[in-house]
């Protein structure tokens, strides 16, 4: 991502490419980025859109069932590779100031329903998924420990599925001299994480390790 000047206007441009392979599932998704930028209370909000695209593989070839198995319906499981693509819409606003920073976004607005069809280019399969809306709120501060190289960075970061799911994280960062940082985030009823970090020159590179907490965790 990177800042431009269009028609004297301040624009944030992006690319986005994820991918995913969960099982026999691959997820991709992938989308160009725009946001128009403005000063407010000595600060910037952006007011951004990502269009693109949400693909969906299913490697129903791969698909194993054992004989004499009366547990899984075979008829309810594909075994051809399958494959869908479906337009997908993203929205946000981010504002930032010299000591907090807040977000507020949401993916999936349309909740793009991909229809799975086989290599061949077959519609007839009758399968389909659907990407489920996702809003996310992220909050954060930067403190300055007086007379120190030393910087206090907590945040927060929520999410829901505006139906049934929310889930908080809450993150506690040290930076030194804006070059090292580390910290501990603590994710509700599901896990802890260790943060490590260095930043030089806009480039950031970052590593973070997660210790499970959850009943399913331990049970495994």
């Amino acid at each position: 991502d990177m800042p431009v000047k269009l028609f004297g206007k301040r624009i944030g441009v992006g690319v986005m490419v994820q991918q995913e392979s969960l099982g026999l599932f691959s997820n991709l998704n992938a989308g160009a980025q725009a946001s128009y930028k403005m000063k407010l209370f000595k600060g910037t909000l952006s007011i951004g859109v990502q269009l693109g695209l949400f693909d969906q593989g299913f490697k129903g070839s791969e698909v194993y069932i054992p004989d004499g198995d009366d547990y899984h319906e075979k008829n309810a499981i594909p075994t051809n590779d399958l494959h869908g693509t479906a337009f997908d819409l993203n929205f946000g606003v981010w504002y930032t100031h010299k000591i907090l920073w807040a977000g507020l976004s949401m993916t999936h607005i349309t909740q793009p329903t991909v229809k799975l069809n086989t290599q061949e280019g077959s519609d007839d399969s009758g399968y389909e998924s659907q990407a489920g809306r996702m809003l996310y709120f992220m909050a954060g501060s930067n403190i300055p420990i007086k007379n120190t190289l030393f910087e206090i960075q907590p945040s927060l970061l929520l999410r829901s599925d505006i139906k049934s799911m929310v889930q908080a994280e809450v993150t506690a960062r040290v930076r030194y001299n804006r070059f090292l940082s580390g910290g501990v985030a603590y994710r509700y009823n599901d896990a802890v994480s260790l943060q490590l970090g260095a930043e030089y020159k806009n480039f950031f590179v970052g590593y973070s390790y997660d210790y499970p907490l959850s009943a399913m965790s331990k049970a495994s």
